[in-house]
């Protein structure tokens, strides 16, 4: 023969697997029944067409809830899958010129902290473009006030450095 594999998880005692009486009851609404012997929960919660949960085995009497088994799975198993979600570490760019004005570097900024907030990587970029060439110290510099604007969350990753005609720096959440 055939043994019949129960498809409720070892987790909880529900119904006719819940051996030991009294047990206290807290009803569907969250209200404390008391303690009752459990053939009369069981009945209370058959007249409710819900299940008898065992929530609280080492307690002594045992709590028991009156539920829907089902739906309480259900949102257990929607709950986990939620807290279980990674995120997934982008890379944000914000680009500037040697040339761009402080209220636009602040408004780049802002940008930027919403981004390390978010947990993801900011790469600061000052880009030369022909006779900005001769001023990358200029470029320099406002590389550094965006790193000094953001020390309270960000760490340097990468500090400045020249690649071909752009400098970039890579920011990292603290």
């Amino acid at each position: 023969m055939f043994e019949r594999v129960s498809t409720i998880e070892a987790t909880h005692r529900i119904n006719e697997q819940i051996r030991l009486s009294p047990v206290r009851v807290v009803s569907q609404n969250g209200e404390m029944l008391g303690a009752m012997p459990t053939a009369e929960a069981l009945d209370l919660a058959r007249q409710a067409s819900l299940d008898l949960v065992e929530v609280a085995p080492d307690e002594r009497p045992p709590v028991c809830r009156i539920m829907d088994y089902g739906k309480f799975k259900y949102e257990q198993k929607k709950r986990a899958a939620r807290n279980a979600k990674t995120h997934q570490v982008q890379i944000k760019e914000i680009r500037l010129r040697p040339k761009t004005g402080e209220h636009d570097v602040d408004v780049k900024v802002r940008q930027a902290r919403g981004f390390l907030t978010d947990r993801d990587k900011v790469k600061v970029t000052v880009q030369f473009k022909g006779r900005e060439m001769a001023h990358i110290d200029r470029g320099k510099e406002i590389i550094q006030g965006v790193i000094t604007l953001l020390e309270d969350i960000a760490k340097v990753e990468k500090p400045p450095m020249m690649e071909g005609r752009n400098m970039t720096a890579v920011l990292t959440p603290k």
